[in-house]
């Protein structure tokens, strides 16, 4: 997946400045694709350049120079089809993995403190993930297919983190 297509989605869902768009994917799409507020801006240059989207001075611009972001029918036909293309396998790096295997091949490695380090972190991550799920989703009402959609991609986040905590805590008793 390219940065282009993550941007194209969230500006689908809401034509945005790039302040703004760069402050929702840190708290949306930034969950699963990571971005710097500098790529981002340079991706939104970039996708303008080839037609996927315009951008014309914000409402609320003032004197600065706020620019807004839509997406163009160009970006709309390229995100659909790259929404056609097969996904690959997710390609698991871990370089934790790599020192559990140090630690097993050198047996003088105390990686304890570690994973108690990533226990608290997917707990503050799964945490995170709860409040929104209460706030955003489990309110009684009947939701839209979009949100349905929106709340799986949340449960998934859910269930990473909880199977990493198990995980984590389980690994904990192999290294005692």
């Amino acid at each position: 997946m390219s940065l282009s297509h993550a941007v194209l989605t969230s500006l689908l869902e809401k034509a945005t400045s790039g302040y703004d768009l760069a402050r929702r994917f840190d708290k949306s799409i930034g969950y699963f694709w990571h971005a710097t507020h500098q790529q981002i801006y340079r991706e939104l240059a970039r996708m303008e350049a080839a037609g996927w989207i315009e951008s014309s001075s914000a409402p609320d611009a003032g004197k600065t120079r706020k620019r807004e972001y839509r997406v163009l029918p160009a970006g709309r036909a390229e995100l659909i089809r790259w929404a056609h293309e097969p996904s690959p396998p997710m390609d698991l790096r871990d370089e934790f993995m790599v020192k559990l295997r140090a630690d097993a091949a050198l047996r003088e490695v105390d990686l304890r403190p570690e994973i108690r380090r990533q226990i608290e972190r997917h707990q503050e991550k799964l945490a995170h993930y709860r409040t929104i799920e209460e706030r955003d989703f489990l309110h009684g009402g009947a939701l839209t297919r979009e949100a349905r959609i929106q709340h799986m991609i949340l449960k998934k986040g859910i269930l990473y983190e909880e199977v990493s905590i198990a995980w984590a805590q389980e690994m904990l008793d192999v290294l005692a």
